[in-house]
């Protein structure tokens, strides 16, 4: 019987591919596999909505996670999606338990309660710092993994130097060790991105970034020789989406509020909005408070064309949530409107600031270096590559979409999935 593990590496670009080769155990995946060098994730390429998308095989209009965060103008503080049932439809894990095969997640986001047999999330808060994150994985994990591994590996998750992909490596492999009968293993890291967002996409921090996931993979491989059947599983290294370096980073609400749309006390705290603008990194939402207010809308729009116009902002794309829906699967009650940069821009949301444009952008979440959130159809890319019993080694698929990543992998283990917006990569996996 076939199994597959999954290796997720948050942020891994096309442009990341030729480095790869050069490296022992990701090299393998090449010459004896095959991949598709271009994926096009979903819009927009933020982590959270790509991986709903790479197990359901949906856009965000259709799976119901549409940003990292559950946007709120009136709750900048508002939390990231967490849990399976923030997901509307059917998962690839969903389809392997009815097909009687045995599952495992480590460290997946939007997996918390899942009906997973073994299940790490990545649940604890983005900003957390305290020092008892058992308090949010405990009831939306599997208790025995917790009972068994968590007093192990619980200071990889604390203090000024905690780092969640030791703790994901450090128990998948005892996963893989002690859990034999397993069929499907996820497991996701987090640290490319990290780089990435910090230093820029290439330089020697992500090549070495790049060498370490080498290790790691070369240490899951390892553990699968020892403890399953190395023979009989197929393995797939994929990303979430990609990254590009950042030009110019605008407070865009600023500009909303310099042109009537929001009204702040002395303070720059929010005090109304009639227009509102929330960053998905590198491209942007506006929400219209009064969505019945046709004049607004109308108002609102063409403010935005006429920003476009304007080369000092840098607004090459402006969406209606119609076309944002039509065009990218794109929905959500916040978008009225949907803008990004011509060039590689990011957007802040706050109004804490008094510069328009910041010059020196600083590491944090909307301010660093490098980031994501644009246009799926932008050239960079991530990309997805597989090898093993089920998969034909040497074939190269240039271009194509994420939406196609979950029914492949079901189809790896000989499932139809149903229900997909994708199609199989069938020039990928050998007939059974």
């Amino acid at each position: 019987m076939s199994k597959l593990l999954v290796f997720c590496l948050d942020a891994l670009c096309t442009s990341d591919i030729e480095y790869m080769k050069e490296l022992p155990h990701f090299k393998m995946m090449f010459e004896k596999g095959s991949y598709v060098k271009h994926v096009e994730p979903v819009y927009p390429t933020l982590t959270y909505p790509c991986h709903c998308s790479i197990l359901t095989g949906v856009t965000t209009e259709v799976h119901g996670v549409p940003h990292n965060e559950i946007v709120d103008p009136e709750n900048p503080n508002a939390p990231w999606y967490s849990l399976r049932k923030d997901i509307k439809v059917k998962t690839v894990m969903d389809v392997f338990k009815e097909h009687g095969l045995k599952t495992c997640s480590i460290t997946w986001p939007v997996s918390g309660g899942a009906d997973i047999d073994y299940n790490l999330p990545m649940i604890v808060p983005i900003s957390y710092q305290g020092d008892n994150p058992y308090q949010f994985y405990v009831n939306y994990s599997t208790q025995e993994l917790l009972d068994r591994y968590y007093w192990k590996y619980a200071p990889f998750l604390t203090g000024e130097n905690r780092n969640l992909d030791e703790f994901t490596m450090h128990t998948a492999l005892d996963i893989i060790e002690d859990y034999p009968d397993i069929d499907v293993m996820l497991v996701k890291m987090c640290d490319l991105d990290t780089v990435k967002h910090c230093e820029g996409i290439s330089n020697d921090e992500v090549k070495k970034q790049l060498r370490k996931h080498d290790e790691q993979f070369g240490l899951l491989l390892e553990a699968v020789r020892r403890f399953w059947d190395f023979d009989e599983t197929n393995f797939v290294i994929l990303g979430d989406h990609g990254q590009s370096d950042i030009e110019k980073n605008i407070n865009f609400n600023l500009l909303l509020k310099e042109n009537g749309f929001i009204t702040t006390d002395e303070n720059n705290h929010m005090i109304d909005y009639k227009a509102y603008c929330h960053s998905a990194s590198m491209s942007a939402w506006i929400d219209l408070k009064d969505k019945n207010d046709e004049e607004l809308r109308k108002e609102v729009y063409e403010f935005l064309l006429k920003i476009k116009e304007d080369p000092q902002y840098n607004i090459g794309y402006v969406f209606t949530k119609e076309e944002a829906k039509e065009k990218y699967g794109l929905c959500n009650e916040h978008i009225d409107f949907v803008i990004e940069g011509l060039r590689p821009m990011s957007f802040d949301s706050t109004l804490s600031g008094n510069d328009l444009f910041e010059k020196y952008l600083k590491p944090g979440w909307h301010h660093t270096l490098a980031s994501h959130g644009y246009l799926s159809e932008r050239d960079e890319t991530t990309t997805f590559i597989a090898c093993g019993k089920d998969v034909k080694e040497g074939i190269i698929i240039e271009r194509s979409t994420m939406l196609n990543e979950a029914c492949t992998m079901a189809k790896m283990l000989g499932i139809d999935m149903e229900g997909t917006q994708g199609e199989v990569w069938s020039d990928l996996l050998r007939e059974k």
